[in-house]
């Protein structure tokens, strides 16, 4: 599963806020350039369900921060198996609910709120925007996937050999295991959403995948379904660039920043810092 490699350095607010469970952190990344009000990125950081914590996320959510530019937010879910299935979903959706609240009081723009996600993080994004759509909110502008885990199954992993791909399908499946240890959750749409038959209403869409990795034939077909019920999705594969690599891969990252900029600032695009 990806770690943390730095790409850029920005400083960071810790930040606690109450969650399903208890005490929720945060970790808040401000652009050098932030004298506007800022759009909202929530970040899922990866690990597979049972790993990974906010330092994993510190390469791309600073990146994003800076290049988009907008207030990054990283949420340090619930990991399996201590807190399996359905703790981090809803984590994630508590650390939305609360951004949504209180994103004018960091100086963000409660209305301009994506959320991004790489590996389980990709999961956990992807199944916070059917959550807020299933619940009435928050809205959601946006979402950036990152070589995500959507399918329990595993019926649609590539072939690891044929792709030298650094991630097996004996570590997805530990992985799986652990987060949803009832069956019947691997075909619950917020574990799975590639098993969901309503992506209709669901905010735009940029999937980045890799290469070199298991996960991208399943990653693709959840772009393929968005299209098919009519969401605004952007497919992006990264030639010979392995799973772990992915998230910190700056050219992937320049594409995540991209397709930010152009759905969380285009109504605004005088102000846009970049442009100034």
């Amino acid at each position: 599963m990806p770690t943390s490699t730095s790409t850029t350095q920005l400083p960071a607010q810790e930040l606690s806020i109450s969650g399903p469970a208890g005490p929720l952190a945060l970790r808040l990344y401000r652009p050098s350039r932030g004298a506007v009000v800022l759009p909202v990125v929530l970040y899922c950081h990866g690990g597979g369900f049972v790993g990974g914590s906010l330092d994993d996320a510190d390469a791309p959510a600073a990146f994003i921060a800076e290049q988009t530019p907008a207030l990054v937010v990283a949420v340090d879910y619930a990991l399996a198996p201590a807190r399996p299935f359905p703790a981090a979903p809803e984590d994630t959706y508590a650390a939305a609910l609360w951004l949504a609240e209180h994103a004018a009081e960091l100086g963000g723009d409660p209305l301009r709120l994506a959320v991004a996600g790489d590996d389980a993080g990709g999961n956990l994004a992807a199944a916070l925007t059917l959550i807020a759509r299933d619940r009435n909110g928050p809205a959601i502008a946006a979402q950036a996937l990152v070589g995500p885990m959507l399918d329990p199954s595993m019926s649609r992993l590539g072939d690891g050999a044929r792709l030298n791909s650094d991630l097996s399908a004996a570590t997805c499946a530990d992985c799986y295991r652990q987060y949803l240890p009832q069956p019947r959750q691997r075909l619950h749409p917020y574990a799975s959403p590639l098993v969901s038959v309503r992506q209709a209403g669901l905010p735009p869409a940029l999937i980045v995948t890799a290469e070199c990795d298991v996960l991208h034939n399943e990653a693709e077909k959840y772009a393929a379904a968005l299209i098919a019920a009519g969401v605004p999705t952007q497919v992006v594969r990264f030639a010979g660039i392995n799973h772990a690599s992915l998230a910190a891969h700056r050219p992937a990252l320049a594409e995540i920043a991209h397709f930010l900029r152009r759905r969380l600032w285009d109504g605004a695009a005088p102000a846009h810092p970049l442009n100034l």
